[in-house]
């Protein structure tokens, strides 16, 4: 895809805050923000340890050494997974699941759970954050700072420097 002038099209990249968000899940869960306020909004309807598990399950495929990996999955196994769990989360075969998992972990041991929790955030929970007072907030001020004086007049200065 190109743009009017021929170069190739970068609005995607382009995209910033509550317009990126609004793309998809992926995008809302790699910016530092929009996890904030999606925790927020998730906090708001009773089931933050969704995405939390799904972070937790993100850091863990980037930890090294067994012992580090043992540590790790203990600890999301009795956060998030255990029937004593502070924090459980809602997953299919969760009963079947036990400490003897824990024994021997990998990268991956978590990774169909997350991607249930996944599904669920995306197909449920995310649609609702969209039509939230808290995107919808966070949107309207987003715009009122593009909108600004000061924002436009940068965006004036910018572009003289870069079309001279």
């Amino acid at each position: 895809i190109n743009d009017s002038e021929g170069h190739p099209s970068s609005s995607h990249q382009a995209l910033k805050g509550t317009s990126k968000w609004a793309t998809s899940l992926e995008s809302l869960l790699e910016d530092p923000e929009g996890v904030k306020r999606f925790r927020e909004f998730l906090k708001k309807e009773f089931s933050e340890e969704n995405v939390l598990f799904w972070l937790a399950c993100e850091e863990f495929k980037k930890t090294q050494g067994k012992k580090q990996m043992q540590e790790k999955a203990k600890e999301i196994y009795m956060t998030f997974l255990s029937s004593k769990a502070s924090s459980q989360v809602n997953v299919e075969g969760q009963s079947r699941l036990s400490e003897t998992i824990l024994e021997t972990p990998h990268p991956l041991m978590f990774q169909k759970l997350q991607d249930q929790i996944f599904n669920l955030m995306k197909y449920d929970s995310y649609s609702r954050f969209l039509k939230s007072d808290i995107f919808l907030n966070h949107k309207k001020c987003e715009e009122q700072e593009e909108n600004s004086p000061e924002a436009q007049t940068a965006a004036k200065r910018a572009s003289r420097i870069y079309n001279t």
